[in-house]
C-alpha cells in the first residue's frame, strides 16, 4: 500500500501541483457501519468548538448515497472498505480522491469552504479514471452538474 500512496502523490504532484508530501495518512479497512459512524460522527453539531467547518471527506458521494472512502482530517486517516482491493481503476480513483484530501490537509491549504476542496479531488479522481478509458459518469453515476453541485460554495 505505501508504494501504491506514493506512486499517486507523486502524479498528483506532477499532475495537480499538489505538494509532493510523503507522509503518508494512515489506511483502514472499514465495514459500512463504520464509515457511516466516521461520517457522521463529525458532522458540525457533534464537534468541538474551534474544530474546522469540515473535518471529513467522503468520495465519491455522500448524505444519501453510497460513500466509497473516507478521509478523517483530524486522525488523518483514509477509511476504505472491507473487501477494497485497488484491482480496479474505479477503486484506485477512489484513494486518488481521498489522497487530495489528505495533501490539502497535511499542506494547510486553504479553500473559500468546504464545498470548495472537493473540486480539486474530483478533477484528480476523473483524470485518473481517464487514463483507464473510464469516467465518473460511468463508474460511479456523477455527472457534471453534481460534481458542480458538490464543489461550489453555497452559502
Amino acid at each position: 500500500m505505501q508504494s501504491l500512496l506514493t506512486v499517486i502523490v507523486t502524479w498528483l504532484s506532477i499532475n495537480f501541483g499538489l505538494p509532493p508530501v510523503y507522509e503518508h495518512p494512515r489506511v483502514e479497512f472499514v465495514s459500512a457501519a463504520k464509515m457511516m459512524e466516521v461520517r457522521y460522527g463529525r458532522l458540525p453539531s457533534n464537534r468541538p468548538e474551534g474544530v474546522g467547518a469540515k473535518a471529513v471527506h467522503s468520495a465519491p458521494t455522500e448524505f444519501g448515497h453510497d460513500v466509497h472512502a473516507i478521509y478523517d482530517d483530524l486522525s488523518r486517516t483514509i477509511y476504505l472498505p472491507e473487501g477494497w482491493t485497488g484491482e480496479t481503476p474505479a477503486e484506485v480513483s477512489v484513494l486518488v480522491h481521498e489522497l487530495v484530501h489528505h495533501l490539502q490537509n497535511v499542506a494547510v491549504l486553504k479553500y473559500d469552504c468546504s464545498e470548495a476542496r472537493e473540486k480539486p479531488a474530483y478533477l484528480a479522481q476523473a483524470r485518473w479514471l481517464e487514463l483507464f478509458g473510464k469516467s465518473l459518469a460511468d463508474e460511479f453515476e456523477i455527472d457534471a452538474m453534481t460534481i458542480l453541485v458538490r464543489t461550489n460554495c453555497m452559502r
